[in-house]
């Protein structure tokens, strides 16, 4: 047996304030009346984390809709029948509200029989139809059922009705996502409401949801993890980690997976290098590893497994779909809310494609995934069903088991690919659960207008405030260039990850910036970041690009050097001071806060964003591999582009502008001496006649 190396990546210590289940005079969390609050809008648009209750959330706003906005109709479209169950019969009036949810049972069509597949059902689009003719107020529907009918029905059915979108990230706006264009149909028709809910804070794709100049029509509600679990009850940390093995993940397991926590792992898919290319004999090999097969339960379907301490643990198999009644069966149980409550139900969820999204079990500890999932919006969803706040559930943590790249293998590059991929799902998560950052320029009264909140402080005369509820951090950073435009405005507010997303995600910047010594952190920072705005962004102004890339990395950088403080290390830009406790993120970043007394922009632009992920590699591979793939990443090296010339010649003449001179190729600063390469490099492409 292998075992694996641990690979901490991101910790997240709570304040228990119970500030997430707190309930108003209408039963309304703090989520749910802040989503209320905007419920006028036509366009709405929550990002939330799951389990902080957005399925409540649309049921207040749609009931204020149906009955004091004057809407006919509301549709709740989810994107598989499971989810569907999150919007049943719920009696708000119990808990203050003016009206109850009810779903008249023919309505719910995630209840009916058939497929829960990408295919036509007639039966469930001609009930879409009859519901429309009828005097009913709601339907819940599959996303696919959803989509033939506005296919046979066009998309003027539908005026003044409230869409309601769950799990909002399976849209896009590709002309390939029948969904997306069709709501993409009815904003231009202007003649429906549409709530759109989503879990993810990015979709880790290069095709954004919606257009921009859709987007920008939404009101945006964002809830973040900060205050979800900061706001908890019971659970007190969350881990976040990622253990290489070598040789087959079945001898590795062992190490990861406690029979005492209750825990869902998830296997790797068949195409996977992980997979053995026998799911059922995994499984079955799992259930070796914990013990004696006892059997399954006639009623539950759970398999019965007696441990080497003699207690008999419960096991859900998911991944065996060879017997539909018995998977029917096993889903049945898990569903069953007379057990949503009783931790002794089941211990250990085993799956490949389900459990995931939208799956309710409060109790689980452990996610424990094997192999890399390339979707980051998936990882995000698999956390989050270890987030949920329980009774005596004080810790929670996600462990990504992942075969360690083999220096014996030919192309060293390639077989680094899901290590690069997880680091990028790590920093990304250290992101998601950062607090929320508002940046504005060095300048008096700035900090003073800056919203505490209950609890919140400034720190003296320091370039920061803190907003204690929220987890809000503002910082004040020289030189950072303010967003003009309100599409800025917003991207600034609401999209920043989605930004660093693909920062992280783009091959070369992540090789270079983890393996290439040579690299100047500007060309990272500058030339990178500012390439993925323009190209995202391109009908923003130039001042506009520039401050949407200064606000990105910003927040990545200030994330990445408070994660160095709180594992031990001095900031980069830190005063020296040799007190490091063990700190959390959130921690770490208020540390940074108080060490760094003036933030400016160069100064930021100057840090590697990749230098603390560097760290996680150089804990999980040999000296000689490292050796091999600095060799193969330096080979790769090309010279100056056109088009980064281009770019350095005119931050080139941006340095001229702030200091008097043109930068100097015998310069002892890199990136001057950078800039100077560039705008040569331009003049000889210009004369080439290499631009139009």
């Amino acid at each position: 047996m292998t075992t694996p190396k641990i690979i901490p990546a991101v910790s997240f210590q709570t304040a228990r304030t119970g500030a997430s289940a707190k309930a108003n005079e209408l039963g309304m969390r703090p989520m749910q009346e802040r989503v209320y609050d905007k419920r006028g809008e036509q366009y709405l648009l929550i990002k939330s984390p799951p389990a902080s209750g957005k399925s409540r959330a649309l049921m207040f706003v749609a009931l204020d809709k149906l009955y004091r906005q004057d809407l006919k109709q509301a549709i709740i479209v989810v994107p598989e029948k499971s989810i569907g169950g999150s919007f049943m019969d719920e009696p708000l009036s119990k808990f203050g509200f003016w009206a109850d949810w009810t779903v008249r049972p023919q309505w719910n069509l995630c209840n009916a029989p058939g497929p829960d597949e990408e295919r036509v059902d007639p039966s469930k689009i001609k009930a879409v139809g009859q519901f429309l003719a009828s005097y009913d107020k709601v339907l819940v529907c599959t996303h696919a059922t959803f989509r033939f009918a506005v296919e046979q029905l066009g998309v003027e059915a539908f005026d003044n009705r409230l869409i309601a979108v769950d799990e909002f990230h399976h849209v896009s706006a590709s002309a390939d996502n029948r969904l997306g264009s069709q709501l993409a149909d009815f904003i231009k028709r202007n003649k429906a409401h549409i709530v759109a809910m989503t879990g993810s804070y990015f979709r880790g794709d290069a095709v954004p949801v919606l257009m921009p100049e859709d987007e920008a029509k939404f009101e945006t509600v964002t809830y973040t993890y900060y205050e979800q679990l900061n706001g908890y009850e019971h659970l007190r940390s969350l881990n976040i980690g990622y253990f290489f093995y070598t040789g087959r993940y079945l001898d590795a397991i062992e190490a990861v997976l406690d029979p005492a926590k209750k825990t869902i792992v998830h296997i790797p898919s068949v195409n996977a290098r992980e997979s053995t290319k026998d799911k059922i004999k995994e499984v079955e090999e799992i259930m070796e590893y914990l013990g004696e097969w006892q059997g399954a339960d006639p009623k539950t379907g759970f398999h019965r497994v007696k441990l080497a301490d003699g207690r008999v643990i419960k096991i859900a198999d998911l991944v065996d779909d060879s017997d539909h009644a018995r998977r029917g069966k096993v889903l049945a149980s898990l569903k069953d809310p007379a057990h949503r409550n009783d931790r002794d139900h089941v211990d250990i969820i085993i799956a490949l494609g389900m459990a995931k999204e939208g799956f309710d079990w409060i109790w689980c500890e452990h996610a424990l995934t094997v192999g890399y999932r390339s979707s980051l919006t998936e990882i995000v969803q698999i956390i989050g069903r270890a987030t949920r706040d329980a009774p005596d559930k004080e810790s929670a943590s996600f462990t990504n088991l992942i075969a360690e790249p083999d220096a014996t293998e030919g192309a060293v590059v390639d077989a680094i690919n899901d290590t690069l991929k997880a680091i990028a799902a790590s920093l990304l998560m250290e992101q998601v659960l950062a607090p929320r950052f508002n940046f504005t320029p060095k300048s008096a009264g700035k900090l003073e207008n800056f919203d505490y909140g209950p609890g919140g402080y400034k720190e003296g005369e320091r370039n920061f405030g803190v907003n204690a509820a929220t987890g809000q951090i503002h910082f004040e950073i020289n030189g950072l260039a303010e967003p003009k435009s309100p599409d800025a405005v917003r991207i600034c507010r609401e999209d920043l990850n989605e930004v660093i997303t693909e920062f992280v995600q783009d091959k070369s910047s992540l090789e270079r910036g983890l393996f290439d010594e040579e690299i100047v952190p500007q060309e990272l920072t500058q030339l990178k970041m500012g390439k993925i705005v323009r190209d995202r962004y391109p009908d923003l102004s130039a001042e506009d690009h520039e401050a949407v890339r200064q606000h990105a990395i910003a927040a990545l950088n200030i994330t990445q050097q408070a994660k160095k403080l709180a594992s031990g290390g001095g900031a980069a830009t830190g005063s020296g001071n040799e007190e490091r406790a063990n700190l959390s993120l959130i921690e770490g970043v208020r540390k940074l806060s108080m060490d760094v007394r003036d933030l400016d922009i160069d100064l930021i632009d100057s840090i590697n964003p990749f230098e603390s992920a560097y760290s996680i590699l150089a804990k999980s591979m040999n000296e000689g591999m490292l050796k091999q793939v600095h060799a193969s990443i330096t080979a790769k090296r090309t010279t100056i582009s056109p088009e980064e010339a281009k770019e350095l010649a005119g931050r080139a003449v941006r340095f001229k502008k702030e200091r008097g001179r043109l930068p100097s190729i015998i310069s002892a600063d890199a990136w001057e001496k950078r800039l100077a390469e560039g705008a040569a490099a331009f003049v000889r492409y210009k004369d080439e006649g290499r631009y139009d």
